[in-house]
């Protein structure tokens, strides 16, 4: 589903169940050995989607560790991003020869807790959200809003390594399948380029809605 929404230099592997033959090395289970069952079985599927990305791509199959707040440790030469949540895992994944950096998040398609949308969102993204919701009540504006934040702190850190709060990204969607967020603090990309936004590309479905982000790579020599 996802691969609609990425270009097609990017590996994207998907699970809408957890896999119970999933397997995870040591160091993995070292890190989720404290955790309940449900959290177990989210973290070894999305690692099963991630080895099976990696095998198309070429790479053996390795443990993937989350490093700096969380972010997946990728072997040399790949770029990726992982996301879960209720009935669908995912793991996107590129040659960094190809792309700089893939951001991906999925979400339940209904509203965000009573409260939520205040935080992730200014006056002007909820205005926005909510000429959509009008005109398009299928999809939870408000939830994709937050998915599409989720995405753009996923594709900015692997490059800045800079937190991303966020009010510190102001989001667009446009209701035929893309987004524009503008980044609201200075970011610089490995060869030094300002990074000030992103933009991406979503899609809903009746029990989800997902962001992609994935940006070509444009620092040949």
């Amino acid at each position: 589903m996802i691969e609609r929404i990425l270009p097609g230099s990017v590996v994207a592997v998907e699970a809408f169940d957890d896999d119970p033959d999933a397997m995870l090395f040591p160091e993995e289970e070292a890190v989720v050995a404290q955790a309940v069952a449900k959290r177990r079985k989210e973290f070894a599927t999305v690692r099963g989607c991630a080895r099976t990305a990696l095998a198309e791509l070429g790479f053996a199959a390795v443990p993937i560790l989350p490093g700096e707040r969380g972010a997946p440790i990728w072997p040399p030469g790949v770029v990726g991003s992982m996301s879960h949540c209720l009935g669908y895992r995912v793991c996107a994944l590129a040659r960094d020869q190809d792309i700089e950096t893939i951001g991906v998040d999925a979400e339940p398609n209904a509203p965000l807790p009573e409260g939520v949308l205040e935080v992730v969102s200014d006056a002007a993204e909820r205005a926005r959200i909510a000429v959509l919701a009008a005109a398009r009540p299928e999809v939870s504006w408000d939830r994709l809003l937050f998915c599409v934040k989720e995405a753009v702190y996923k594709a900015w850190f692997p490059l800045t390594r800079q937190w991303l709060d966020f009010s510190q990204a102001s989001v667009v969607i446009d209701p035929a399948g893309t987004f524009t967020a503008r980044v609201l603090i200075e970011g610089t990309a490995p060869d030094g380029r300002p990074l000030t936004g992103f933009e991406g590309r979503w899609l809903a479905n009746d029990d989800l809605v997902i962001a992609a982000i994935a940006v070509a790579d444009v620092s040949g020599p």
